[in-house]
């Protein structure tokens, strides 16, 4: 495993991060539940590899992710950096209407109070009494981001959390937090963004600004929710309320471009010994220098082979084939 700090911060993060909005389960992930323990035999395929850096959210399953998880820590908590989000809430507290889902509605809040919240609410579910970093899950226009930025800090002066981040944000968004951050932290440590070679423009936007800063990009959707792992993905159907239903790789024009992609796309993986999933997460790791790749696991068998993608060196030309081979269908927008 490879390794890097996070931002300026000296906690260091294993390339790799565990994904864990799969966990939650519901009717957004409506394939299988997870349990404690096939949690917990995740982050032992998790350290066995290196993997020490785990993303989640309270709104993954409302809580049930965070509450697997802690489960699954116990013990070893000191062996994984922990890090979960803040601002969608389903307290009925105010903010405002993000989405209705499996009997909770949930809001978007940055105001000091309900970030301040939602932590407290994490290091309860999760069973801490830290969190590494905290990520604001949806950036809002309809608060201060003084105010948002003014409650992170103090919750990084009373030791509950060790720096913070932002997602669904823009470059503007970074270089605001940061104007507003103080001595107390650096600010702004990490982005989590979109990102794949099927929508990669979000992301070689935001680049330059998070390169200003030194700040990690964090990836997410790198494998597209699983139709970037091999052509027999595509054959799969999805509840009308699983997110994969709604994604545009179920398209008979872009599904027909996709297959093409992967057959262009198979002699490289026969050259280098590798899936399709390594191949393009081999790519992702490419396009920026302080990535950090964000991949949903849920079996041990997928940290195994997500763990191989680092051993993938990838000439310009290869880099080249495969992006000219999915041109035709890339998506500019893509609403997860």
């Amino acid at each position: 495993m490879k390794y890097q700090k996070l931002g300026n911060t000296d906690i260091d993060i294993s390339v790799v991060a565990l994904g864990t909005w799969g966990l939650g389960g519901g009717s957004v992930w409506s394939d299988r539940d997870s349990t404690a323990e096939e949690a917990a035999r995740l982050l032992d395929a998790c350290r066995d590899h290196g993997i020490n850096y785990i993303d989640t959210a309270p709104v993954y399953g409302t809580g049930v992710s965070e509450e697997l998880l802690g489960r699954a820590l116990k013990g070893r908590r000191q062996d994984f950096v922990l890090q979960t989000k803040c601002s969608l809430n389903w307290r009925g507290e105010g903010g405002n209407f993000h989405y209705s889902r499996d009997g909770y509605t949930v809001n978007n809040d940055t105001r000091a109070t309900a970030v301040k919240k939602d932590v407290e609410d994490s290091l309860r579910r999760m069973g801490t009494d830290y969190l590494d970093a905290v990520i604001v899950h949806y950036v809002c226009k309809s608060f201060p981001v003084d105010e948002t930025v003014s409650a992170l800090e103090d919750l990084i002066r009373e030791g509950k959390i060790r720096t913070y981040g932002l997602s669904n944000s823009q470059p503007a968004d970074l270089d605001e937090y940061k104007q507003s951050s103080s001595r107390v932290s650096d600010g702004v440590s990490v982005v989590q963004e979109f990102f794949s070679i099927l929508s990669p423009f979000h992301g070689r936007d935001y680049f330059k600004t998070a390169r200003k800063y030194n700040t990690v990009f964090q990836t997410y959707g790198v494998l597209e929710e699983g139709f970037l792992t091999s052509p027999e993905f595509m054959e799969r159907r999805f509840a009308k309320t699983d997110i994969r239903s709604r994604l545009p790789w179920l398209e008979e024009e872009r599904q027909a471009g996709l297959r093409r992609a992967f057959a262009i796309w198979e002699p490289l993986c026969k050259a280098h010994d590798c899936s399709f999933a390594n191949l393009v997460e081999a790519w992702a790791l490419t396009q920026y220098d302080r990535m950090s790749l964000l991949v949903g696991m849920r079996k041990p068998s997928n940290v195994a082979d997500t763990a191989k993608c680092l051993d993938i060196h990838l000439s310009p030309e290869e880099i080249r084939l495969m992006e000219e081979a999915v041109a035709a269908i890339q998506v500019e927008v893509l609403d997860k």
